[in-house]
């Protein structure tokens, strides 16, 4: 028998001693150990659920990995458990098997992963807890191209016929095919999510497209004709814009499991199911995600109009990029910009150059700089429709007050308030500042 705590070499013959008895004995578990060989291969070979060799009709549905936990669980009496990097359990059998792997090895259990990770081979852990018969852990890495994507993790307690050898070979068999089945999972979703990209993509830039084929991408995707949505643009920039970018992504699926989501190179799409009030609330989840992972980066979600029919996302989306481009011109810092609260700034940040825009308040409302308060008092003026009582109320000031200091931004500026032009451009010229600084 091999040294405890160490793997079985590939040449290591098992040990068939004893007696005929014995060798019989030895002889059945070989058995045994092909057939559950041959049943996780029939789990490999398989896209849904099998029947084992051995099984019989009313032995259950076995599929993924789940249906390997169980097959090995049932093989060797064991408590079995596939752990995932953070030592968190992606699937066990019986429920409650990674926290008794956990209590049973303790603290070093990352270390053991860690060792079976760096040798790429199984190994066993023996002598654990208390009492005369210890519970040994086995130990398998689950290998997913050319990294360690999970651990295979078996707590024996003597319940087995199978003996350790004959156990940590199951162990390792069963980790090799976790690790295809995981493999697989991974290439039909990345497949799958590279079509539902290519399906939003043509959705958001289909301006001229059948609607009948609109119509079929869009049930595809999950799309309710006849629904509300919103086209969500989240773009970020700092360093690292790619984790950033996952994190909202993330967000988007915790937060609304109902929401379209494509990551694109330089920024995430959702197309989200729902009223202005449900857009708002996922855009500022996503970005208090953002701005608790990731402080340093700036990020910016645009809202596209609403939009109740395939053929509509496109102008959704051209709207939320809108707004991401009009929030980015007034100045760094996270924000959620909704296209319909721009309002005339739609038509102002048609002008690409941002000094144009500047040269014009300038021009109208330059002779206030170093006037702070005939400035504000001017702007809240026109937020309260031209009312001085409003305006008074709003700055906590009295009505005369209000009164003279229009009368100065008048002589100041040469502008004359119940001139409906001269009104219009001293209004706009307040927007472009409130916005522009």
């Amino acid at each position: 028998m091999r040294r405890p705590g160490t793997a079985i070499g590939a040449g290591e013959p098992l040990a068939l001693t004893g007696g005929a008895d014995a060798y019989r004995r030895e002889n059945a578990l070989l058995r045994e150990l092909v057939a559950a060989y041959s049943h996780l291969s029939a789990l490999a070979a398989q896209d849904g659920g099998v029947d084992g060799p051995d099984s019989t009709p009313d032995s259950g549905t076995e599929s993924g990995v789940a249906g390997v936990i169980e097959l090995v669980a049932r093989r060797t009496g064991a408590a079995v458990a596939v752990l995932g990097p953070r030592l968190e359990a992606l699937a066990a059998d019986p429920p409650d098997a990674a926290r008794r792997v956990r209590e049973a090895v303790g603290a070093p259990l990352a270390t053991v992963l860690e060792a079976a990770a760096d040798t790429r081979r199984p190994t066993a852990v023996p002598g654990l807890g208390p009492g005369d018969a210890p519970a040994t852990v086995l130990v398998a890495p689950i290998l997913v191209g050319d990294g360690v994507a999970a651990h295979l993790v078996t707590l024996t307690g003597g319940g087995s016929e199978l003996g350790e050898d004959l156990a940590l070979l199951l162990t390792e068999h069963a980790a090799t095919i976790c690790g295809l089945l995981l493999g697989r999972e991974r290439v039909v979703a990345a497949a799958a999510g590279r079509a539902r990209t290519h399906l939003v993509e043509g959705l958001l830039h289909a301006r001229d497209r059948d609607a009948a084929e609109l119509d079929r991408w869009a049930r595809h995707l999950g799309f309710v004709r006849g629904t509300p949505h919103h086209v969500l643009a989240a773009r970020v920039s700092g360093a690292g814009p790619g984790a950033v970018l996952d994190t909202v992504e993330q967000a988007v699926h915790r937060r609304l499991a109902g929401a379209i989501v494509a990551a694109r190179e330089t920024e995430v799409v959702a197309i989200v199911p729902g009223g202005p009030d449900v857009a708002r609330g996922l855009a500022e989840a996503c970005l208090a995600a953002v701005v608790q992972c990731h402080p340093a980066a700036a990020g910016v979600i645009g809202i596209g109009g609403a939009c109740a029919e395939p053929a509509e996302l496109a102008r959704s989306y051209a709207q939320a990029r809108g707004a991401v481009d009009a929030a980015a011109r007034m100045g760094p810092g996270p924000r959620v910009v909704a296209f319909d609260d721009l309002g005339v700034h739609r038509l102002l940040f048609q002008i690409p150059d941002p000094a144009r825009l500047r040269a014009f308040a300038a021009e109208v409302l330059g002779a206030l700089e170093g006037q702070p308060d005939l400035l504000d008092t001017l702007t809240v003026w026109f937020r309260c429709t031209a009312s001085p009582q409003r305006t008074a109320r709003a700055l906590e000031v009295h009505p005369n007050t209000v009164t003279y200091r229009l009368r100065r931004v008048e002589e100041l500026t040469g502008l004359r308030l119940d001139d409906h032009r001269d009104r219009l451009m001293a209004q706009v010229a307040c927007e472009i500042l409130g916005v522009l600084g």
